[in-house]
């Protein structure tokens, strides 16, 4: 398996129709999700993902509320660049409960597809509370370089955000793989990128970074987070790379 991310979820809302109403029994709901279950087979396919069929109902169900996402929230530190565009920002998030896989596959993409059908599981029914709980954006990859700083570790963490509304009191997931973290205040410097998220584009914008900022200690050098946020479909779409900085 390979690649399947937040990102070729939302080009689902551009192709077919999403199913409609909350339950999916009628004969025009099934076939609307059959058909968007085939778009969704073809859009994996570029990835070369074997897609299970029992993602059928989660993808239905993230299409149909393709557009109510809610932002982690964050306080803007400072911004530093030239003219009206920020090089790089500086922000501080607050403490928080997110809903973590770990994987380690062979490709960063196998990690990330493989944590994120799991997420897409535990965000649409399968919890304690048995509803959809809600997108929030960024999804976030945390990842680790080798010692010599040329290669990313195998193992990825990806985490979802809980909504405000499930903070205080996560569902709990169904998955044994999921584990909900209190995680806690970051403070980084991020910088947006464009396009592909793969190793190569990854360690290439880490490298850019650090011409950018130049040499510094404030910040961790082994581990950096990957901020997810829009989909395949836009040819040049945003990610962003969090540098980590280091507690005071």
């Amino acid at each position: 398996m390979a690649r399947i991310t937040l990102e070729d979820l939302e080009r689902l809302g551009e192709e077919p129709a999403a199913v409609g109403g909350d339950g999916g029994d009628s004969e025009d709901d099934q076939e609307e999700q059959g058909r968007l279950f085939a778009h969704w087979e073809a859009v994996a396919s570029t990835h070369r993902v074997s897609l299970p069929r029992d993602m059928a109902g989660p993808i239905a169900q993230m299409a149909r509320h393709n557009q109510a996402r809610e932002p982690v929230p964050y306080v803007s530190l400072s911004q530093h660049g030239k003219c009206e565009e920020a090089a790089y920002e500086e922000r501080r998030y607050p403490a928080g409960k997110w809903a973590c896989v770990t994987k380690g596959e062979p490709m960063y993409e196998q990690s990330i597809s493989m944590s994120f059908m799991k997420l897409m599981r535990y965000i649409c029914k399968e919890n304690s509370v048995g509803c959809y709980l809600g997108m929030t954006v960024p999804v976030l990859n945390e990842i680790h370089l080798t010692k010599d700083e040329t290669e990313l570790e195998r193992e990825v963490i990806t985490a979802y955000y809980l909504p405000g509304e499930f903070q205080q009191n996560p569902p709990v997931p169904m998955d044994p793989e999921i584990h909900i973290t209190e995680r806690a205040p970051l403070r980084v410097i991020t910088r947006v990128f464009y396009g592909m998220t793969t190793e190569e584009t990854i360690l290439r914008e880490i490298n850019l970074f650090w011409e950018l900022l130049g040499s510094t200690d404030t910040v961790l050098r082994e581990t950096y987070i990957v901020a997810s946020y829009e989909n395949p479909s836009i040819p040049q779409r945003r990610n962003e790379i969090w540098f980590i900085c280091r507690a005071e």
